[in-house]
């Protein structure tokens, strides 16, 4: 039962990182191996496996942040650019639920650049933020799907 609700917590930990409108995300998924270690068999593999989730997740959380945002840097795309497309995204989630929050946050980030550089720049910038937050998410995800890997081969061992 208690591997059953941890496959639950994982897989909507992963949903979460997909679909940014659920709760969870890696943590989730970490916060489950955690579980399962802490609740699961008393030996020393799953406090392994739990070590090895937890440094990919915290690993994946670091380098989601620090790769985009070295690559928006780079791109000359400034931070207050992209505080304006996590503000107008956060707006969006609320006005249009579900999608919203993909629309403002594209929408925040044009308007940004269209009023800092104009209309062919700021689709560029508009485009290449995007590319980042996609990049973002898939970091996360391979590393939540390889925590998820540890867990599933530390449950089929123990």
């Amino acid at each position: 039962m208690l591997v059953l609700l941890c496959a639950v917590l994982i897989v909507l930990g992963l949903a979460g990182i997909v679909l940014p409108v659920l709760p969870g995300g890696s943590v989730l998924v970490a916060g489950a191996v955690l579980l399962w270690a802490w609740a699961g068999p008393d030996d020393r593999a799953a406090w392994l496996a739990f070590t090895v989730a937890a440094l990919l997740v915290v690993t994946g959380l670091v380098t989601k942040y620090v790769v985009p945002g070295r690559g928006l840097k780079a791109a000359g795309i400034p931070l207050s650019t992209q505080l304006t497309g996590a503000v107008a995204g956060v707006v969006g989630f609320f006005v249009v639920p579900v999608v919203g929050l993909l629309i403002g946050f594209v929408l925040g980030i044009y308007l940004a650049e269209v009023r800092r550089l104009g209309h062919a720049t700021a689709w560029r910038s508009t485009r290449l933020a995007v590319r980042a937050a996609v990049t973002s998410i898939l970091i996360d995800l391979a590393a939540a799907l390889l925590a998820t890997g540890t867990w599933i081969v530390a449950v089929t061992v123990a």
